[in-house]
């Protein structure tokens, strides 16, 4: 086990008043003007990100990597990708944060490599002792191997037409459920887990205080999909929370010493239920400290369809199904609570009113009604002052392999140019991906150079200079909830009760604890809304927390107005 100079500034149950702030680093600062974020340009702003308030810092993957899926393939999991720096960049970064009091958390992804890491290209010669470290299945009965039709399984990838490559060299297909360029790791191979453990004990000993494990309810496979039978197994379920799931989970936390040096952990589980998460997240359990769930991320789509296939959303489906998951984790677990990531569009131009009369308003509504949840939030690099969805008009001006993927099969399936584009500009991951607009010189102040992706042209507005110079921007409401987390025992540990669950523009809530009350209100339009009389506790005396008015005596909420109130 790993004995840790760090550990006692990770007291117990710490991260249960922390708010996360996430850094994508490709787009978050560049400090060479090459172009490209780099860790250097991240410690350059340690300070903005202290005075926020936050307590840590989630690193999207900087590991080396040839950046086939932006550094979510990785070839050494103990390098830095020269593209964000060195080694002694990162630990110059670990204790920077330190410094500030800013814990750093690691991205950990650990289902599948890169096919450029030195355990795959071991693997690739069937006498190697690494042969069992993935999956390999020879071409199914009867079929000419390496022709159509002659993958193991019908299976098909995220971002490719079949989960099975073939590999000529080693005359089999190995298993990448994402893309060719991802093989997926044997975790039934005890060899595996520990080679994986191993790394994370080294990261740990060099000042990281946790990890984001990345898709980790993959990493237990269902027989059906690994077996290389002919069956199609279905991906957007049938992958994941495998048999093994939580045997791993809790494996990875003894031998790691998770719980033992309270290291941060929150894995992200696609597919997962309340049930799924309270076993991962249960204290008696010791696996995981929270997950991120996907069902309010899946809403705004048809219920048969995929992400693109867009849907409206009614209020009540969206704070109904958040409630949910607090009261099923009300007891057991601990709720992750986010709107964006570098996976999701820009919740302003998403859930909000991304126009310039209402994306001030609307982005503090968000906030407030995200922030006063139970659970630990999670703010994602520009969300804290508004940052938009980003207007492209043709699939030539568009980046992540997620979305050109989606246009030429919609394509082929004959689906129109306008609605396919439509789709992209609502849901594609380059919305969030776009460089941080840090004021309103050339190239946003993130690069002296050539940006490596399209700025929002909106950044000589919408910009995190003129947001820190107004008392009054969504900067500096986030700046209040923050610090109304870290100084109210109410909003880390009281009970929720949803208020108001069928009004469809009224989002109302109660956190309670040991006598104390705290009431949060939102209208969540972009016109006037009738503050209702029934459904609501007595505002008379109420003292106002966050927001422009304690509501009392009031009839009607403006558009995207919210409070937030400590009942009398």
């Amino acid at each position: 086990m790993v004995s840790n100079q760090f550990d006692e500034d990770r007291p117990e149950g710490w991260w249960k008043s922390a708010v996360v702030y996430q850094v994508y680093p490709r787009s978050f600062q560049d400090s060479n003007g090459d172009g490209v974020g780099d860790i250097p340009g991240i410690d350059s702003r340690l300070d903005y990100l202290a005075d926020l308030g936050v307590d840590v810092i989630w690193l999207s993957p900087v590991y080396r990597s040839p950046q086939v899926d932006n550094g979510y393939d990785i070839s050494d999991y103990r390098d830095i990708d020269p593209l964000f720096g060195t080694l002694g960049d990162i630990d110059k970064l670990i204790h920077d944060a330190h410094e500030r009091g800013i814990k750093l958390v690691m991205d950990l992804v650990v289902n599948h490599t890169s096919d450029r890491h030195a355990w795959f290209e071991e693997s690739r010669d069937p006498a190697s002792s690494k042969r069992d470290w993935y999956y390999w299945r020879p071409a199914r009965e009867g079929a000419v191997p390496g022709e159509p039709g002659a993958e193991p399984s019908d299976t098909p990838a995220a971002f490719a037409p079949s989960a099975w490559t073939y590999d000529e060299r080693s005359g089999e297909y190995y298993l990448g459920i994402f893309s060719p360029a991802q093989p997926d790791l044997n975790w039934e191979n005890a060899d595996v887990r520990h080679a994986v453990y191993d790394m994370m004990r080294w990261w740990v000993s060099r000042g990281v205080d946790g990890f984001r494990m990345d898709v980790i309810n993959l990493i237990s496979k269902p027989e059906a999909l690994t077996s290389g039978g002919p069956v199609p197994v279905d991906l957007s379920g049938d992958v994941s929370n495998g048999p093994r799931l939580d045997e791993f989970l809790a494996e990875m936390n003894r031998e790691v010493g998770l719980d033992e040096h309270n290291l941060f952990t929150v894995g992200e589980m696609p597919g997962s239920t309340v049930e799924t998460a309270i076993r991962a997240t249960a204290a008696t359990r010791h696996e995981l400290k929270m997950v991120f769930t996907f069902e309010h991320m899946e809403l705004d789509h048809t219920a048969d369809g995929t992400k693109w296939d867009l849907a409206d959303l009614p209020l009540p489906v969206l704070k109904k199904n958040l409630a949910h998951w607090q009261d099923g984790l009300a007891e057991a677990g601990w709720n992750s609570l986010y709107w964006n990531n570098h996976d999701q569009p820009r919740v302003v131009s998403r859930f909000g009113d991304d126009s310039p009369e209402y994306r001030v308003a609307s982005a503090k509504a968000l906030a407030t009604v995200l922030h006063l949840h139970k659970g630990t939030p999670y703010v994602y690099q520009g969300e804290e002052f508004g940052m938009t969805n980003l207007p492209l008009h043709s699939i030539g001006e568009y980046e992540d392999v997620e979305s050109i993927n989606y246009y030429h099969q919609a394509k082929k399936a004959g689906l129109d140019e306008a609605t396919i584009l439509k789709s992209l500009q609502v849901k594609s991951r380059d919305n969030a991906r776009t460089p941080v607009q840090w004021d309103n010189t050339a190239n946003a102040g993130f690069t002296t150079g050539t940006p490596w992706y399209t700025l929002n042209p909106n950044y000589a507005s919408v910009n995190a200079k003129a947001a820190v110079a107004d008392p009054d921007s969504v900067y500096a409401h986030y700046q209040k909830l923050i610090a109304l987390r870290h100084s109210s025992p109410v909003v880390r540990e009281g009970r929720f009760e949803l208020l108001l669950a069928d009004d469809p523009n009224i989002w109302a809530f109660t956190r309670t604890l040991e006598g104390v009350t705290i009431l949060v209100v939102a209208n969540f339009s972009s016109h006037e809304n009738a503050l209702p009389v029934d459904g609501l506790p007595e505002l008379a005396g109420a003292k106002l927390l966050i927001g422009e008015r304690a509501l009392e005596g009031v009839t009607t909420l403006k558009p995207w107005e919210s409070s937030v109130l400590e009942l009398a």
